[in-house]
């Protein structure tokens, strides 16, 4: 049931606590991006998207709208707006026996919002990538 990993997921997107993010991610986690073409694979590289996103789109005006469940899953939609753009989207996710997420995939409209966010997440990944370098240099 999804259930459990849902709960979770809230309680993530209240608390952007980056450590129950990774323990609930599974590790060979899937991202699917509406601005990059391939899937992106393994938890790493899923927990720095969705800790990006988190940053991008986590501010006061971001709210979900609506839920639909299944045993496995869930599409949650969501709101927000940056800049002046009113954007709008859907988070699907499938979970694993145990509540962990397996895929993530979002999907956003406007054209202008995915422009919008495709600059943004460019620009939150980049400074991801330059503390993780600096990091690792010390």
């Amino acid at each position: 049931m999804s259930k459990p990993g849902l709960d979770k997921w809230y309680a993530y997107m209240n608390s952007h606590d980056t450590a129950a993010l990774w323990d609930l991610l599974h590790p060979d986690a899937v991202f699917e991006s509406p601005v990059v073409h391939t899937p992106q694979r393994g938890r790493d590289i899923t927990f720095k998207y969705l800790t990006s996103a988190a940053k991008v789109l986590g501010g006061p005006t971001f709210k979900y709208l609506g839920e639909w469940r299944s045993d496995t899953g869930a599409v949650l939609e969501f709101e927000n707006e940056i800049d002046g753009i009113k954007l709008n989207g859907v988070d699907i996710i499938t979970f694993d026996g145990d509540g962990r997420i397996t895929h993530f995939k979002v999907m956003v409209r406007p054209l202008k919002a995915i422009n919008l966010l495709h600059r943004m997440m460019g620009e939150e990944l980049m400074k991801q990538s330059g503390a993780t370098s600096q990091s690792q240099s010390r």
